[in-house]
């Protein structure tokens, strides 16, 4: 009892959603600093388990290997997005090199008659450097993009590029406006969402919609999983009612199964959205879908930064360990063993 207690004694009561969130933390901490060691990546690149589990999600660290990928998935019917990896480069060099491989990776596109659809990352571009040096970079890959007739996705990172990011694309938009054209990502997770979502539909802006994976302050962004959830479910439901060809980015059943119900409802022919999922993350739905007669576009990454990209990701969010693990046992209970898949 309290009263028991000395005088001046104050009992310290544990917050449970501290306690709770503590090895979600240390996990987290833990992988970024894994991230950051360049020995342990090429111990990494080095191990059969390593790169057979990576290779799952990642295409492949060339241009080639990732032709031969992406061959495979429009074989399968699938349409494909390809995303050079590598973020948050720490030079102006390396932003422009950056910037090559994307010219050279529509151009391999065009040149074999494939998806010609790409999706980059502003810190990639020199973001966090030089803003002239990212403006400049985007606007290349733009222009050329309109050259071959190619749709340009801008990703979206922290929340705190958020302006930065809608800003250049409203900026360079008109580059290849009718020849491929372009579009944002919105995430769900942040409080924001709703008002930029109104305002791109205003502007008839192509959104992919995810939930968001970035680790945000509770003043910007949902912290809890039901309302994340929530808020997607409700932005995916005007998107698929007024939005200008928006891609449902979710791997959730109950999600997708939201989706397809209110296309059914409201008559909203497949034609007018489609589905975006992860490379080599539950294939089984993928073929589900397209079976179904949706659109299933995937985001295809390649390149040789895929440890850090790949640490990071799991970093961004810890519970992601668990979904990939989940996924690859999910998959193996619902579909039956094949000497290869679509999406290899």
């Amino acid at each position: 009892m309290l009263a028991d207690q000395p005088s001046g004694y104050h009992r310290s009561v544990p917050d449970p959603s501290a306690l709770r969130a503590a090895p979600e933390r240390a996990m987290r901490t833990s992988l970024l600093w894994l991230s950051r060691r360049r020995s342990v990546g090429r111990l990494a690149t080095r191990l059969p388990i390593t790169r057979s589990m990576v290779a799952r999600f990642v295409a492949g660290e060339t241009l080639d290997e990732t032709i031969a990928a992406l061959r495979r998935l429009q074989a399968a019917g699938f349409r494909t997005t390809v995303d050079v990896l590598g973020e948050a480069v720490t030079s102006v060099d390396a932003a422009r090199l950056a910037a090559d491989e994307y010219l050279a990776t529509l151009d391999a596109l065009a040149g074999h008659g494939l998806d010609r659809n790409v999706s980059l990352k502003l810190s990639q571009m020199g973001l966090r450097l030089d803003p002239v040096v990212c403006h400049d970079n985007v606007a290349r890959i733009f222009t050329r993009a309109a050259e071959v007739d190619a749709f340009v996705r801008i990703d979206m990172e922290e929340s705190t590029t958020t302006d930065a990011t809608l800003g250049l694309w409203r900026e360079l938009r008109p580059v290849n406006a009718g020849r491929g054209d372009s579009g944002v990502v919105i995430q769900a997770a942040l409080r924001r969402s709703s008002d930029d979502v109104d305002a791109l539909i205003a502007e008839r802006a192509r959104i992919r919609l995810c939930k968001g994976a970035y680790v945000e302050p509770s003043s910007v962004a949902f912290p809890d999983k039901g309302d994340v959830d929530a808020a997607y479910a409700t932005l995916m439901e005007r998107l698929l009612r007024t939005g200008t060809f928006p891609g449902i980015a979710t791997h959730d059943e109950h999600l997708i199964a939201r989706a397809v119900a209110l296309t059914r409802e409201a008559s909203i022919a497949p034609d007018r959205f489609e589905f975006q999922m992860l490379y080599g993350v539950r294939r089984d739905l993928q073929e589900r879908l397209v079976r179904a007669g949706f659109g299933v576009r995937v985001y295809v990454p390649f390149g040789t930064q895929w440890y850090p990209y790949f640490m990071r990701r799991l970093a961004e969010r810890p519970a992601n360990v668990a979904f990939v693990l989940r996924n690859i046992l999910r998959e193996g209970r619902d579909r039956p063993p094949k000497p290869s898949g679509p999406t290899g």
